[in-house]
């Protein structure tokens, strides 16, 4: 990768032919974005009301790709970072942002390392849940501190792959009716199926993280306007291939849970749940294999948010000192660093505590607010002189981050009644 005067990662003028091998920081983002925990609510949307929500998938996936495209065209378009955008919407952006990624590392991390220690403690049970949490979290830390962006993109194909392969190849299995699915395309919403429809839209495809994508666009080398129908098809396609994960994944809930009306726990555990039901259904190697898929699902979001959160933190930090030229280094930062440690090791302690219930409930309601906060800054910065006009939001943009916008606010204020009245 060659670096330009700045010493920023620079890939040069993007090329004629050959486009779809440079595909990579979208499908990062998506790797990331799907967890365990989506995973799950994607299969209780289908076990409980079969394909009837298929629809919401789709809409959820096209909502994605706008705000993932509008943080990634804001990089392109004006060299700056979302961060200094963020900064210069005024001071109050900074104090939202620096407390919520503070208290969002420190639930999430924990969090993380269970969903990824659940297989592994189920393949392995030689070792308790919690030591392969921790054994997961130092790995995935020291993977990202030792290796460049490139090889942490390479890792990051291979698991979304795996798991793609392993749940197209559950849902091919459980044999979908094509017919149904087909009806379940068409926007219905059957009794008691609303909040379930507003997190199958909103949930599925990242949070915070999709504010990352436009620096591993940047670190990709993408640097200027001349990347910016590469980026879109990059994003596309990532968001594309998250699609067919979600619709898989609701597949088998609808065919393999809803008919025979089993009911899965809620959170990661819903998996095991799941392995449970394969194992009978289908024998132990599909069984392993699933596992395998958890797995990957698992520990390619942990890989995700250890450098791409860590990322916005570095930048954050320094916009926060004022500096203005020291992009290129925000992996080799010390804010980069401490973002790594604090999201592995301060977490250990609610491994073996739990989660207290004040933190719980700031987690959840700073959480509510970050998408909301996402969508309508973007709409801001992307309309204002801050972007050449000629990147500006056009009205499908526009439209896209609006649904986005409303639909996010929802989402929030049920949060937040939610947190109020438990």
């Amino acid at each position: 990768m060659q670096v330009d005067e700045r010493g920023f990662p620079d890939a040069g003028d993007p090329p004629k032919t050959g486009r779809w091998k440079l595909i990579g920081p979208g499908i990062v983002a998506a790797a990331t974005g799907v967890g365990a925990g989506d995973l799950v609510a994607t299969l209780i949307a289908g076990s409980r009301f079969g394909y009837a929500l298929l629809w919401a998938a789709v809409i959820g996936c096209i909502v994605k790709i706008a705000l993932a495209e509008g943080s990634a065209r804001y990089h392109l378009a004006t060299g700056s970072t979302i961060l200094e955008g963020w900064k210069s919407l005024g001071k109050w952006t900074s104090w939202y942002f620096g407390i919520y990624i503070m208290i969002w590392g420190f639930v999430y991390g924990a969090t993380a390392m269970s969903a990824t220690a659940l297989p592994l403690a189920a393949l392995f049970p030689f070792l308790p849940l919690w030591a392969w949490a921790m054994i997961s979290g130092l790995v995935c830390a020291a993977f990202v501190a030792m290796n460049k962006y490139q090889m942490f993109e390479t890792a990051m194909k291979l698991l979304i792959g795996f798991m793609f392969v392993v749940v197209v190849g559950v849902a091919i299995m459980v044999v979908p009716n094509i017919g149904e699915a087909l009806t379940g395309l068409v926007p219905s919403l059957p009794e008691g199926s609303i909040i379930y429809t507003l997190g199958l839209i909103g949930g599925v495809g990242g949070t915070i993280t999709m504010a990352s994508y436009g620096y591993w666009v940047n670190a990709k080398g993408w640097r200027t306007p001349a990347w910016m129908g590469i980026m879109r098809l990059d994003n596309r396609v990532a968001y594309i291939v998250t699609g067919i994960f979600v619709i898989a994944m609701l597949i088998i809930g609808a065919e393999l849970l809803y008919t025979a009306q089993i009911t899965l726990s809620s959170g990661d555990r819903g998996l095991l749940d799941l392995d449970e039901v394969l194992r009978e259904r289908f024998g132990p190697f599909v069984s392993v294999m699933f596992l395998l898929g958890f797995f990957a699902t698992s520990v390619s979001s942990i890989l995700g948010v250890w450098h791409g959160v860590s990322l916005l933190f570095a930048d954050f930090v320094r916009n926060a000192r004022g500096e203005t030229g020291a992009r290129q280094d925000l992996e080799k930062s010390p804010a980069f660093r401490f973002y790594l440690f604090w999201l592995t090791i301060p977490p250990m302690a609610l491994l073996w505590f739990g989660r207290p219930f004040l933190l719980v409930v700031i987690y959840g309601a700073l959480g509510a607010f970050f998408m909301p906060f996402l969508a309508l800054t973007l709409i801001w910065l992307l309309n204002s002189s801050r972007v050449p006009k000629e990147w500006r939001s056009g009205w499908l943009s526009n439209g896209l981050l609006g649904i986005a916008a409303l639909l996010f606010i929802v989402l929030c204020v049920n949060e937040v009644i939610g947190l109020i009245a438990g």
